[in-house]
């Protein structure tokens, strides 16, 4: 396996495209900014007057990164324009470098998803759809490639998260999901509804929670969903990163961290079991397996911590993912020279 890097240009033209993506929500701020501590963290908040009530907008946790970019925020309203054409211009050069296009069912999804504030408030793309994208977090070149291709979309968020922020989305994705032609399909017992399905096609949506024993539905209310809730998970959403999908002059989403994804994709291929569940194992061992490989190679301070730290959690998810590697003897291998 020798995966192939995006020319040095493509990988400065992604980097520059995700850096104005980002400057361009922060030259949203409206108010002034507010501080709220929750579980010792610090989450940002615009506080802004609409007649005579007060209102107040997620932003983000308190990084200095999206501290730095709040404190230019009159200065990067003023440069909108310039940044709009510049982020056509590098999204022009990102197609003709090669990078995976997001389809137009899939594009017009996550748009109207980020519009609505489903990534601002704590929604990840998570799944094959999320995989894609680490084309440009890792400079590395997917192509056509069966292991990057799906119809389907999920979303995962924490309930904890959701609940505390205080904040919900602009429009509700159930909502978004019926105008691009998606049906919801309700739970077979308490017809509860947190997927999708395209009524001119297969493509599913699917929302998702982590679960911590009781894989049960749970809402999500600042997405103004449920969501199906799965062990592991949590490992997997933890400290997520902002991600361009190209689609137009690109679209600003979240996803996993790739070295999380990779050691997840091995305790998900161990769950799947029998019948059509058997092809999806193998696609979720391909994707281990190639992240693995890159990122030995770039991050492997990265990969050594996500692999410990998924170890260290006990009995059944060591289980699983010594499963998955005996399948995977290259990637076991690379995994246990970094232990």
């Amino acid at each position: 396996m020798t995966p192939l890097s995006h020319s040095r240009a493509a990988q400065v033209a992604y980097q520059d495209l995700l850096r104005l993506h980002l400057d361009e929500t922060a030259s949203e701020l409206i108010g002034s900014i507010e501080e709220r501590e929750r579980n010792g963290r610090t989450y940002l908040y615009d506080k802004f007057r609409i007649g005579t009530e007060m209102k107040s907008r997620y932003l983000g946790e308190g990084t200095p990164e999206l501290r730095a970019r709040l404190a230019r925020a009159s200065e990067l309203k003023a440069q909108a324009e310039g940044r709009r054409t510049t982020m056509a211009r590098l999204a022009r050069v990102l197609r003709a470098e090669g990078f995976m296009a997001t389809d137009r069912d899939t594009g017009s999804l996550l748009l109207a998803f980020a519009r609505a504030g489903v990534f601002r408030l704590g929604g990840t793309l998570v799944g094959t759809a999320a995989y894609a994208l680490y084309q440009g977090e890792l400079g590395v070149r997917f192509d056509s490639e069966e292991l990057a291709q799906t119809g389907d979309i999920d979303f995962a968020s924490f309930e904890r998260l959701s609940v505390a922020l205080g904040d919900h989305v602009e429009e509700n994705p159930g909502e978004i999901l019926q105008a691009l032609k998606f049906d919801a399909v309700p739970g077979l017992q308490d017809r509860q509804v947190w997927k999708w399905r395209q009524n001119r096609g297969e493509a599913m949506v699917e929302f998702l929670t982590p679960a911590f024993g009781d894989e049960r539905v749970k809402p999500l209310p600042a997405l103004g969903v449920s969501a199906q809730a799965l062990n592991y998970l949590n490992f997997l959403i933890a400290d997520p990163i902002p991600a361009i999908a190209l689609y137009r002059s690109g679209v600003l989403v979240q996803i996993p961290r790739p070295e999380r994804f990779a050691i997840h994709k091995l305790i998900v291929a161990d769950r799947r079991q029998g019948g059509p569940d058997q092809a999806k194992s193998r696609k979720d061992r391909g994707q281990a397996a190639f992240l693995i490989h890159v990122l030995a190679q770039d991050r492997p301070d990265d990969l050594r911590e996500a692999f410990a730290d998924a170890l260290s959690r006990g009995p059944r998810w060591r289980e699983r993912i010594e499963a998955s590697l005996a399948r995977l003897p290259d990637s076991d291998g690379i995994l246990r020279a970094l232990a």
